[in-house]
């Protein structure tokens, strides 16, 4: 499953990016999860599955729909809470409902 997390510049998503990573690899989940700019997503959707939203930035939402939604790729905003607690096991378990691999 290849997932993109948006925020404004890429930065503030990285350290939950890592903690996703080692929710991935302590589950056996196969993910390719990387943090970008929303002005960078273009660049990133090849074969993408899930984009999600940084809360500080769900504004752009309908945006990033628009732009995605009719490859296939399913979007949401981050729960704020598991964002606000870099806690990537649920951020990851988002991601995998979202995509419907329950």
């Amino acid at each position: 499953m290849k997932i993109r997390l948006v925020c404004s510049a890429g930065m503030s998503t990285s350290m939950l990016v890592k903690k996703m990573k080692e929710a991935a690899e302590a589950q056996n989940v196969a993910a390719d999860i990387e943090a970008v700019a929303e002005s960078q997503l273009k660049n990133h959707l090849d074969q993408l599955d899930v984009v999600l939203i940084g809360p500080q930035v769900r504004y752009l939402e309908g945006k990033i729909k628009e732009k995605v939604e009719p490859q296939g790729v399913k979007v949401a905003v981050i729960d704020q809470m598991a964002y606000g607690m870099m806690q990537g096991d649920k951020v990851l378990k988002q991601a995998i409902e979202l995509n419907g691999e329950n």
